[in-house]
Formats: structure tokens, C-alpha cells, sequence
């Protein structure tokens, strides 16, 4: 592991409306684990300082045994959460991650942390040339210009980035860690969640046969 990035905390952002799913995202269930439980499972090795999680609903999360902040300005969706993230995290650096992306690779987390160094702020895949906001590692030099943004109401994640020295990851950096290119997939929807439940039955079925 790069020495550069030793202390780090991990940030679970666990917040939005859930509004195509019809219910809290976080603790649907897929295959006897809830989305969240998974996030945790694969992100838990890391060698991170601290995992914490950013919630405004602490009392469902509080079984999860995970320190938790809610936001510091609330209504300003997942910048906001990030924002909060840097603020509350003990490390300077802080890797965030989506409540709702089952499929994390422990292998890619890994590589992104390895790669993070000094004279970057933000270390972000990209899939189809399109950053990946919430599988990222920012720095707490990101806070300044992240509260610029939500003073101005602006919360498109990306948006800030042009101000920040930034190294993107695209597919060839990380298509050996996640050939399928599932890593950044999230749940948004009923639909999505059945792909997601056919997805880990074939590995299930896969695994046995191999």
C-alpha cells in the first residue's frame, strides 16, 4: 500500500429519497444480505482507519454498529454527504461509497487506495468517460470548494472537479479487477434488483460447478 494513503477513513453515504425503489435502498434485500450489509462486507479489509457512515435517519442504521454523522447541511443530496464525509472523518483523506452498489471489488478498492497520492485530490473511476462520484477518493482539500457549491445550491458531484487536481481510473485501468463491470452498478430500481438477484445466483450457481 502506498505509504501516502496509510490513514485513511472509509465513508459510507447512505442518503436520497429511494423513490423508484419504493422503499429505504439500503436494506433491500439481495440474496439474504441487504445492500448496505454488502457494501460493508466488501469494503471492510482495507486497511482504513475508520468506517463511518453518513445517515440522517440514525436510529434504522444504529444495528450496523458504525459511527454515524448526519448531514452538516441537510437537503443537499449525496455533495452533501461527501461534504459531511470530510468534515466528520478523522483521516484526511476519505474513500466515499453509495449505500446501494452491491457489487463493490474489494481488489479495485484496494488499487484506488494504492494509487492516491499527494499531488491529488480526487482519485475517480470512470465508466463511458463519466465519473463515478460515489466509488471515489477525495481529499479534505475538496471541503472549501464542495461548500461552494452547496452555498450556490449546485450538487451535481462532478461539478467542482475542474477545480481539483484529479486522476481519473477508465476501463483499462481497472478491467482486471472487474471484468464484468459491475463494481459501479447501483440499485435504483425493482427491476435493477432482480438483474442484481439473477446476477448473484449465477455466481452462486457458478461457484459450485467450478
Amino acid at each position: 500500500m502506498n505509504n501516502a494513503m496509510s490513514d485513511f477513513s472509509l465513508a459510507i453515504i447512505a442518503g436520497g429519497q429511494s423513490r423508484r425503489m419504493g422503499r429505504d435502498k439500503a436494506f433491500v434485500d439481495l440474496a439474504g444480505k441487504s445492500l448496505i450489509e454488502r457494501v460493508i462486507e466488501r469494503s471492510a479489509d482495507l486497511g482504513q482507519a475508520e468506517t463511518i457512515l453518513i445517515t440522517n435517519k440514525p436510529a434504522q442504521y444504529a444495528h450496523l454498529g458504525l459511527p454515524m454523522y448526519r448531514d452538516l447541511l441537510p437537503g443537499k443530496g449525496s455533495l452533501g454527504g461527501i461534504y459531511t464525509a470530510l468534515a466528520r472523518a478523522k483521516s484526511p483523506d476519505v474513500l466515499a461509497l453509495a449505500c446501494d452498489m452491491p457489487f463493490v471489488n474489494t481488489d479495485l478498492l484496494r488499487y484506488m487506495v494504492d494509487q492516491i497520492r499527494a499531488d491529488i485530490d480526487i482519485l475517480v473511476p470512470r465508466v463511458a468517460g463519466y465519473p463515478q462520484g460515489l466509488h471515489a477518493i477525495y481529499k479534505r482539500t475538496c471541503i472549501e470548494p464542495i461548500a461552494e457549491q452547496l452555498a450556490a445550491n449546485r450538487l451535481k458531484i462532478i461539478r467542482f472537479y475542474d477545480q481539483m487536481r484529479v486522476r481519473y481510473l477508465d476501463e483499462t485501468d481497472y478491467a482486471a479487477f472487474d471484468p464484468e463491470g459491475s463494481a459501479f452498478a447501483n440499485i435504483n430500481t425493482p427491476a435493477e434488483l432482480e438483474q442484481a438477484r439473477q446476477k448473484v445466483i449465477g455466481r452462486m450457481t457458478e461457484s459450485r460447478t467450478s
